[in-house]
């Protein structure tokens, strides 16, 4: 199973870019920009990362976020989970970035955007990989704040394909943000957001009819409501799962009690990512071992799974025909 794994191309569709700033580059960054982090070496941050739900592990993820400073930080950032993707095979990736986690910190909008298009720009030209940009809102903000972050956006609409909406999930439910989404839809932007990964399935409700959102993040507490288990499969509603990070939040206690082969064996159109893979202990393919070696999937699931996250991408038709191709020819 693991080598099905590796040989498969696949796509990956909820991957934060800045959880993905391993602790080697956060020292070196906080080096070279003079930033103050609370930890002494190495090792004192990976002793960090023993989270007990979502606020813990976000304490941690403002913090080291921190030392991202320059045009060059966001490039660096992103050149590395780039070399991540070739090394698990993920040959496309729709990354999404926090800029308010950054202008409120009196870095430039454009300098984030700059940086992280500019490494997305060389991914392409030398390994292939395609690639799209969400820009997301943190919802522990206001809308107010959130209408601001769209407008310094739209200058940069032809390289931001969509908006997004996470950070802390409980008490800051979709419906605050009805306005800002309903803007950026009839701006023409794409729209995801984080749902059911803490909070309850009424946050996946109000995302989708409050949001009109094209795809759900986690979406895992979907499975405590029959009627909207059933209103997913008919929908084909994408969800974005991410089992590292469900496990190292403690929204399950262990890879045994995780959902994913529920919602795949009902008919959810679900599929894997690692969403902070720096903290939540691995990349893409990790994530796929790590529940193959605890739930019963199938070598078919495995397929569905990868195929599920082309067909969910905000990639065109062409392109997805194209990958799930090279899926078969990877089988053969």
């Amino acid at each position: 199973m693991i080598e099905l794994i590796k040989k498969l191309p696949k796509a990956e569709l909820h991957l934060h870019i800045e959880g993905s700033l391993e602790p080697e580059l956060m020292f070196r960054l906080a080096k070279k920009n003079n930033i103050a982090i609370p930890y002494n070496d190495i090792e004192d941050v990976r002793r960090a990362y023993n989270f007990t739900n979502l606020q813990t592990f976000l304490d941690i993820y403002y913090a080291g976020a921190n030392v991202l400073i320059t045009k060059d930080d966001f490039y660096d950032l992103t050149w590395e989970y780039i070399l991540k993707c070739v090394e698990d095979n993920v040959v496309h990736t729709e990354i999404f970035f926090d800029p308010q986690t950054h202008t409120a910190r009196g870095v430039e909008f454009a300098t984030v955007i700059t940086g992280i298009k500019e490494a997305l720009a060389d991914a392409k030209e030398k390994y292939g990989i395609t690639s799209c940009i969400i820009m997301c809102f943190l919802r522990h903000l206001s809308q107010e704040e959130a209408f601001e972050t769209l407008e310094q956006a739209m200058a940069f609409k032809d390289d931001i394909i969509g908006v997004g909406l996470d950070s802390s999930e409980l008490g800051n439910p979709p419906a605050k943000f009805k306005e800002v989404f309903k803007k950026a839809k009839e701006a023409g932007f794409k729209l995801v957001a984080h749902a059911g990964e803490e909070a309850d399935f009424s946050y996946i409700y109000e995302a989708l009819d409050l949001l009109q959102i094209n795809r759900i993040d986690h979406g895992v507490q979907s499975i405590k409501s029959a009627a909207l288990m059933q209103r997913l499969k008919d929908e084909q509603m994408p969800l974005t799962v991410c089992p590292n990070s469900n496990i190292e939040l403690k929204v399950f206690e262990s890879y045994k009690q995780h959902n994913i082969k529920e919602l795949l064996d009902y008919g959810l159109n679900v599929s894997v990512n690692s969403d902070d893979p720096a903290y939540f202990k691995g990349y893409m393919n990790q994530n796929f071992i790590n529940i193959c070696n605890h739930l019963p999937l199938t070598e078919n699931d495995i397929v569905t799974l990868v195929k599920n996250s082309f067909r969910s991408s905000f990639i065109d038709n062409e392109l997805k025909e194209k990958y799930l191709a090279q899926v078969d020819l990877a089988l053969r």
